[in-house]
C-alpha cells in the first residue's frame, strides 16, 4: 500500500517536528520545508497528496506560494490546508485559494481531521 504524503511548509522547526512526528506515526510519509519559493519544484519532486502550509514563511509567504501552485495546472488539485496564527485566517485562506485553514495554535486532532478529510484513498 502507498503511504499517503504529506508536504509542510513552515519556518518553524519545532512546529515541522511535531506535525513530523505525528503524521509519521500516522503512517504518512511527511517532507518539510522552510521556504515556499520553490514550491513548484517540491511538489513535482514529492507528489504529494495534501499540503500544509503556514502564512510567514520565507522569501515568498503562504498567500503567494499557494496562488502559484493553484495557478499550475498539474498541481491545483491538490489541497492546501493553510495553517497560521493569524486573525484573518478565513480572508488569508480565501485569498490565497487554499482549501481549507487550521488555526494556530492548533489541536492536533484537529489537524489531523482535516487533513483526512483530504486524503481519500
Amino acid at each position: 500500500m502507498n503511504k499517503k504524503k504529506i508536504l509542510i511548509f513552515d519556518d518553524d522547526k519545532v512546529i515541522l517536528e511535531v506535525i513530523s512526528i505525528i503524521f509519521e506515526e500516522g503512517g504518512y510519509e511527511v517532507e518539510i520545508s522552510e521556504t515556499s519559493h520553490d514550491i513548484i519544484q517540491k511538489v513535482s519532486q514529492f507528489r504529494p497528496d495534501v499540503i500544509l502550509m503556514d502564512n510567514w514563511i520565507p522569501n515568498i509567504g503562504g498567500v503567494e506560494a499557494t496562488k502559484l501552485l493553484k495557478s499550475h495546472a498539474d498541481y491545483k488539485h491538490i489541497p492546501v490546508i493553510y495553517v497560521t496564527a493569524n486573525n484573518d485566517i478565513v480572508s488569508l485562506a480565501k485569498s490565497a485559494q487554499a482549501d481549507d485553514y487550521v488555526a494556530k495554535p492548533f489541536n492536533l486532532e484537529d489537524l489531523e481531521e482535516k487533513v483526512a478529510k483530504y486524503i481519500k484513498d
